[in-house]
């Protein structure tokens, strides 16, 4: 009996371990400032509380910022071109080069081709190509695939590539391009020529002059590189589920630029495979990023993996988790789409190895967001604690406000029933 009460005063007078991995919610916090509101609520009801905050992304935007943070990483500004060619400066990270380039989820061949990159040394650069060729860089009215292109992306790849960088991490949500990449590859030094053997244009009317491909001025040092690449979609290159038609009216895309586009792509994806038999625009993912997730696939030494899972394992959370009491996690939004693979539920399954309870906090929770508790997350919690438009509830302040105020609340209550 004395052994029993021993081990129970032990385990009251034990600090609790609170992991808190929370996304950004998006147009309001970031990942770290969302995390960091949540811990100080934590700390007003458990002072004496060990709270790590881990900062994730799912692939998307907050990535880069997720990754770079997380990691101990710098951030490097570029001035790139942009979707429609106007220069523009985009951000991406570059990780400590011992902060090593994760394979786990990788099949054997693959990790023995990546232990051999590896041994070439380089750090570990993060970059989400909307920096560069993000929708969100052009007004809807300016939206026009035809034009728009990837060749920022390239520029950024190759800025980090002159500074050291052999492994590369790229999310590749939220496009405004449908070119297949090709405006990437003519950054990296591939040659995409039309019938004079001129540089075809930018955006998806070059692939239409597309005539012929050389590799001789290509970066030397690509070679060495190797690419996760975030892609949550499983899209093929052409076809009605193809990129074109899926994904280009969001971008401008008329009917008639749909019908073209996809069959400039199947070309493209011909013409290519007579250089790089690996080339298949079958392949899922393919259609990603309006072709982009084609061209990594094909010309560089590129895996197409899940965004959570990339993030999850390159900040090994698992790590942080494992000896906790409590996991925190959350999104801007909570609903069903939540439970198809976003990073809560990634951090949520997680936590289920080792059975520790999950919280997670959100702006807004959608009528169909009790899913997400048969995914792991075992109860959930809005923040939003008054009547207020949207525009005041995302405003930064009053966001972390209420993150603060939130979790301070719910902590009070599970301390309370752990006693």
């Amino acid at each position: 009996m004395e052994s029993t009460e021993s081990s129970f005063t032990l385990r009251k007078e034990k600090r609790m371990k609170v992991t808190v991995a929370i996304d950004s919610m998006k147009g309001s916090l970031g990942s770290v400032e969302a995390g960091e509101a949540i811990r100080r609520g934590i700390l007003l009801a458990d002072k004496s509380a060990e709270v790590r905050v881990c900062p994730i992304a799912d692939g998307g935007e907050g990535t880069v910022e997720a990754l770079t943070s997380g990691l101990g990483g710098n951030l490097e500004q570029v001035f790139v071109t942009g979707p429609l060619g106007a220069k523009i400066t985009a951000r991406y990270g570059i990780l400590p080069e011992d902060s090593g380039f994760n394979g786990n989820s990788l099949s054997e061949d693959e990790r023995t081709d990546l232990s051999r990159l590896s041994d070439t040394g380089g750090k570990t650069a993060v970059i989400e190509m909307a920096a560069a060729a993000g929708i969100t860089l052009i007004g809807e009215s300016e939206r026009n695939p035809l034009c728009t292109t990837t060749y920022g992306v390239g520029e950024m790849i190759r800025d980090a590539i002159k500074k050291g960088c052999r492994h590369f991490i790229v999310g590749i949500g939220g496009s405004a391009t449908n070119d297949g990449g090709i405006g990437m590859l003519q950054a990296l030094g591939f040659g995409l020529l039309d019938e004079k053997g001129n540089d075809v244009p930018f955006g998806a009317q070059g692939l239409k002059e597309l005539r012929t491909l050389q590799t001789e001025e290509v970066l030397p040092e690509l070679a060495e590189c190797r690419f996760r690449v975030a892609c949550d979609v499983n899209n093929p290159l052409c076809g009605e589920n193809g990129c074109s038609a899926v994904f280009g009216p969001q971008k401008g895309a008329t009917p008639e630029m749909i019908e073209e586009m996809d069959r400039w792509l199947a070309s493209f994806a011909e013409l290519a495979r007579e250089i790089f038999p690996k080339a298949d625009p079958s392949a899922p993912g393919s259609g990603a990023a309006g072709g982009l997730g084609f061209a990594f696939r094909t010309f560089t030494n590129a895996v197409l993996e899940s965004g959570i899972k990339i993030v999850l394992e390159e900040t090994k959370l698992e790590d942080f988790i494992r000896d906790s009491d409590l996991v925190i996690t959350g999104e801007g939004r909570l609903d069903s789409q939540t439970a198809m693979g976003k990073a809560p539920i990634g951090v949520a399954k997680i936590a289920k190895k080792y059975d520790i309870p999950v919280i997670a906090f959100a702006g807004a929770v959608a009528p169909d967001a009790g899913i997400c508790n048969a995914h792991g997350i075992d109860a959930f919690f809005p923040i939003l604690r008054r009547v207020s438009t949207l525009e005041e509830a995302m405003e930064p302040e009053a966001a972390s406000r209420n993150l603060t105020d939130t979790a301070e609340q719910v902590m009070r209550l599970y301390l309370r029933a752990r006693r």
